[in-house]
């Protein structure tokens, strides 16, 4: 039995405004599917268009064309809906210095309109499950890095959404902590969570992804699981995959312009 659809993406386009160059395409007609289950990889260098069309899925930005769909919500037709259903985070743990860890997370929930008895009950679900209860008292300010990024997860997880979207959630960390928020993404999908994962790490991609789409420049080079990429384009990993990709590209890109 095939798992359900949680994003649908269709011909995507963003594009901003630049004072020199005129219209820039930061995604230019991306299109994927991303499954209950299933983490997809979205892999590429910095610039290449992860990080926008990850917002244009979060309602955050809106597409300049093309169809973006999440959990069966168009993100400009249903936004409120699409919020709902999506728990997002990134590399900056971006945490209030003055509210405590438990604080931190209630007021996350608040927001999403969880109930307060069922928001004291989920939290200390969460905060069992990532091991947090030791600093949930302490003020965000006095927290390492690693702790700060377990109030991230547990703040993006509080209300329990079908669908995650991590844009490079382990940027900066070190390896001990990088490793951890990796093992929390794992057993998200085992929950049959969608998980949608942007990285340039090759070894990420490696240990968590199911299937994974490189991208450069706003355009998708290739898509399908490791062993499938590995197959059409005759390449030993996913590192080499990658370099050889990203190089024809570029000299594509150079030919042309000559």
């Amino acid at each position: 039995m095939t798992a359900a659809t949680m994003i649908h993406v269709e011909n995507l386009v963003k594009e901003f405004q630049d004072y020199l160059a005129g219209g820039v395409r930061a995604v230019d007609e991306v299109s994927f599917d991303v499954h209950a289950g299933e983490i997809y990889g979205l892999l590429g260098p910095n610039g290449a268009g992860k990080t926008t069309a990850l917002r244009v899925l979060s309602t955050v930005l809106k597409p300049t064309a093309g169809l973006a769909e999440v959990a069966g919500f168009d993100v400009i037709a249903n936004p409120t809906e699409v919020r709902k259903n999506i728990g997002f985070m990134s590399g900056n743990t971006g945490v209030y210095d003055r509210m405590s860890a438990r604080e931190m997370v209630e007021y996350y929930g608040r927001l999403y309109g969880i109930e307060e008895e069922s928001l004291k009950g989920r939290i200390d679900e969460i905060f069992e499950k990532l091991q947090m209860r030791k600093f949930q008292d302490m003020l965000c300010s006095k927290l390492s890095t690693g702790m700060k990024q377990k109030v991230s997860i547990a703040r993006t997880i509080v209300h329990d959404p079908p669908v995650l979207i991590f844009d490079e959630p382990t940027s900066g960390l070190d390896v001990l902590v990088a490793r951890a928020v990796l093992d929390v993404i794992e057993s998200l999908r085992e929950q049959g969570k969608c998980i949608i994962f942007s990285t340039h790490i090759m070894r990420e991609v490696e240990k968590l992804c199911d299937r994974v789409s490189i991208i450069h420049h706003g355009k998708i080079l290739a898509e399908g699981t490791l062993e499938e990429l590995a197959d059409q384009h005759r390449q030993p990993d996913v590192e080499e995959l990658f370099f050889d990709l990203i190089s024809k590209y570029e000299a594509e890109m150079i030919a042309e312009i000559r």
